[in-house]
């Protein structure tokens, strides 16, 4: 809501609406404002139970779970605490959340899902559990990034394994024509590029520059990536 919508909803609604207008924009509020049955201690209680999540206090959110907060709440950047809890590699308390009802694909704002989480910080286990869940291995982000652009790039070989597992095809275009190989390649991630060449990987693909990953590697400094490139074309 902007200031000129704010102003308009004080003119319209007057000061003892703007709170539920306020409330109502927030995704926290929006989860239950408008509600048949709408209660402020409900309110309340995701507001902690998200508070909780985002420091990691497992038992405090269990806690507050067990007095009704609602498990796929959202604070303002929009992260459930399943994705807060996938984030910190708290892999008992995403066992609990996916047990109870958590959407393994409700996304952030930014459209950050709990795989993608999973997938950047190498958190195999759990990604593991979300993809048994029904996660989808194929959602983007705002930069139209896919939990297997965060594995090869951030070098998550276990990752990387199971999102192949899952079905993600190795020489897949992403965002830029760009290849896993050729994200794992720019970041000098050799034992990725090992791993994606073993599966199958075409060294030959070139992205919307006209790079093939072992230039990708080269122009980025890693010397050692681009010759286990090269010699995998010989």
């Amino acid at each position: 809501m902007n200031k000129t919508q704010l102003s308009n909803a004080i003119v319209r609604a007057g000061a003892s609406a703007l709170c539920a207008i306020l409330m109502a924009a927030s995704p926290v509020g929006a989860q239950n404002m408008g509600g048949e049955n709408f209660d402020a201690t409900a309110y309340n209680l995701n507001a902690q139970f998200l508070a909780v999540a985002k420091r990691g206090e497992a038992e405090r959110a269990r806690a507050l779970l067990a007095r009704g907060a609602a498990i796929n709440s959202r604070n303002r950047n929009g992260e459930t605490a399943l994705l807060l809890f996938t984030r910190r590699g708290d892999g008992a308390m995403v066992e609990h959340l996916v047990e109870h009802g958590a959407n393994v694909n409700l996304a952030a704002i930014d459209r950050t899902t709990p795989l993608m989480a999973a997938a950047h910080e190498g958190h195999a286990a759990i990604a593991s559990r979300l993809l048994a869940a029904g996660a989808d291995p194929h959602a983007t982000d705002r930069l139209k990034k896919t939990a297997m652009v965060y594995a090869a790039g951030a070098g998550r070989d276990d990752v990387v394994r199971l999102l192949l597992d899952a079905g993600v095809e190795v020489n897949r275009r992403f965002e830029h024509d760009l290849t896993a190989l050729m994200w794992a390649a720019g970041y000098g991630k050799d034992s990725t590029v090992r791993l994606l060449l073993e599966r199958g990987a075409d060294a030959r693909l070139v992205d919307d520059r006209g790079l093939a990953a072992a230039e990708i590697a080269g122009k980025a400094g890693h010397a050692t990536t681009r010759g286990i490139i090269e010699n995998s074309l010989r």
